[in-house]
């Protein structure tokens, strides 16, 4: 390979380590938003599911797993050492391998994943009492902003302790129909209406929190996608300029 070819594989290939390390600090942080968020549908779920606590964290490692390595790439590249490319590509082999496994995993799993969010939800709507500023605040904004209520619909409600124990007709202040009268709005906590016919939505969230979690998983997706795309490329360069370096000259890498 031309002295030439070689230089310019060296920089695309710190290029690239360079973008390998942005991407993993998006994974980071995405990871770190969906263990700290507590004021999206990601707080309702994390609240009871281990699950989405323990996908977070492997966000979290993979995300500073891909920068440390994005960032031993450019040291490799630079001052052309193999021990560190080589270690370079193989670790971005084992990432690689890891994400499409978990990629497999999750959809095969989608439909336990959809039924345990499910179960999550119904649950806290039957111990619902207005008090949980976490779980419980996080869903009466779901409710307010998408203009819904209950999961699969209003009837959920009905099933709550403090409704079903109620003499009088109450319902959850956040699914409050402003188009319809009644009485003063409230953000959070239960209700009291003096009529049977509740001023509230008619329709479930369920359909707009798919949304809503399709939508960011589309985001998630062209992350992965473009971290993947950016660990191939890496991984092809890696070995060009690897199988490029004859001897090694560790009298360019600077001393501290």
């Amino acid at each position: 390979m031309g002295k030439g070819c070689i230089t310019a594989t060296k920089y695309f290939l710190f290029l690239f380590n360079l973008l390998f390390f942005i991407f993993g600090a998006l994974i980071m942080g995405f990871g770190l938003w969906v263990l700290l968020d507590n004021q999206s549908f990601i707080a309702v779920l994390q609240e009871s599911s281990n699950t989405l606590k323990v996908a977070s964290y492997i966000l979290i490692g993979v995300g500073s797993l891909s920068m440390a390595m994005g960032f031993f790439g450019c040291i490799g590249a630079i001052y052309e050492i193999r021990c560190l490319l080589g270690l370079y590509f193989t670790c971005l082999l084992l990432i690689l391998i890891a994400q499409v496994t978990a990629g497999v995993l999750i959809y095969f799993q989608r439909d336990g994943l959809k039924y345990e969010m499910s179960n999550i939800i119904k649950g806290m709507l039957i111990n619902y009492t207005g008090q949980n500023r976490t779980t419980e605040h996080t869903w009466d904004y779901i409710q307010r902003t998408m203009k819904c209520c209950g999961w699969t619909s209003p009837g959920n409600w009905s099933e709550n302790i403090w409704i079903k124990n109620s003499s009088q007709p109450l319902y959850p202040c956040s699914c409050r129909n402003e188009s319809l009268s009644g009485t003063d709005i409230k953000e959070t906590g239960l209700c009291e209406h003096l009529s049977t016919n509740l001023p509230v939505y008619e329709t479930g969230c369920i359909t707009s929190v798919e949304g809503w979690l399709l939508e960011n998983c589309g985001v998630i997706l062209g992350i992965c996608v473009g971290v993947a795309v950016v660990e191939l490329l890496g991984m092809i360069l890696s070995m060009c300029l690897c199988k490029s370096v004859v001897q090694e000259d560790y009298t360019k890498v600077p001393k501290y």
